[in-house]
């Protein structure tokens, strides 16, 4: 079996320390007794909690502009809607704890809102990429208007989703569900589909439950 390396040991902690208890709440020490390794191993790898976020950052960007990367001409089937939010909600899960107190954690690591404004603009662009392609191929009846509301409404239930799920169980922060997240957003969509397209949104939705 291949050994993990301390670098990758330390990460991995961290985010789940960071995702089970919040971020704020966890130190150094307390990464590195879950460890089991010495405070001075910990800072031979990272030399400060900071530096381990923005790390995890780095990935998260990464997965996150990866997924995001729509072709905007291109006709997308509706039933890779629901798979695109299944893989877009496990990626929010993974990495919860930016989620879970977003403005508090920007703040504390303010070399990150730039990079996250970025992403949050991805997305809201690439839910107009794929609202586009439905209108295009007339499954999806909307004006301009009601379009940006609607990938606003979309980018909007992404970002939040985890918060207000994590309210839900305030005493078991490792309790993550993200099919509740990629039901939701399905019957965002759902008024504005044509008939037959709402049936099978409809059946699809139920499965995420």
């Amino acid at each position: 079996m291949k050994k993990i390396k301390t670098r990758d040991r330390i990460l991995g902690t961290s985010l789940q320390l960071f995702n089970c208890v919040g971020e704020p709440n966890v130190t150094t020490l307390l990464i590195s007794d879950e460890l089991d390794i010495s405070p001075g191993n910990l800072y031979y790898h990272f030399k400060s909690k900071g530096d381990i976020v923005e790390e995890l950052f780095d990935s998260f960007e990464a997965e996150m502009l990866d997924l995001l990367a729509v072709p905007e001409d291109a006709a997308i089937p509706l039933d890779q809607f629901s798979f695109f939010l299944h893989l877009l909600f496990e990626a929010v899960a993974r990495y919860r704890f930016l989620y879970q107190d977003l403005v508090n954690v920007l703040s504390r690591y303010s070399q990150l809102q730039v990079r996250f404004r970025r992403v949050l603009k991805k997305k809201n662009q690439a839910f107009h990429s794929l609202c586009e392609s439905f209108r295009r191929q007339g499954i999806m009846q909307l004006g301009k208007i009601e379009l940006e509301s609607l990938c606003q409404q979309l980018t909007l239930t992404v970002c939040y989703w985890s918060s207000f799920d994590t309210l839900s169980h305030l005493d078991d922060r490792e309790s993550v569900d993200p099919g509740k997240g990629v039901h939701q957003m399905l019957h965002l969509i759902l008024p504005y589909l044509a008939e037959e397209e709402q049936e099978q949104v409809r059946l699809t939705s139920e499965t995420y439950l």
